[in-house]
């Protein structure tokens, strides 16, 4: 989703909007198209909230490369503070299965 929320802001940018709007329509349906049976598939294993921080963490872990690669973005102490974070939510959720 990081492409279809983002990349239109860099590549994009001299476009109109509502294109810009499709062209991002058009790779979020691709993308929801693994996403929703990964998610239905997932659920077998996973409870609701596993779910969630597992897909928080590695849009976090697409995020920052993106961010810093495609988007030239610099790289913040902040991301390293919410990378911990995230970490540790993530032990707490799953510590149950560990």
């Amino acid at each position: 989703m990081l492409t279809a929320w983002y990349l239109h802001l860099k590549t994009l940018n001299h476009k109109p909007w509502f294109i810009a709007a499709l062209v991002s329509w058009g790779i979020a349906f691709f993308e929801y198209t693994v996403h929703i049976p990964a998610n239905r598939i997932g659920h077998e294993v996973l409870n609701l909230p596993q779910l969630q921080i597992l897909q928080v963490g590695m849009s976090l872990l697409i995020f920052i490369p993106f961010a810093i690669i495609v988007m030239g973005h610099p790289i913040k102490s902040d991301y390293i503070w919410a990378a911990f974070c995230l970490m540790v939510a993530a032990y707490f959720i799953f510590r149950d299965i560990v």
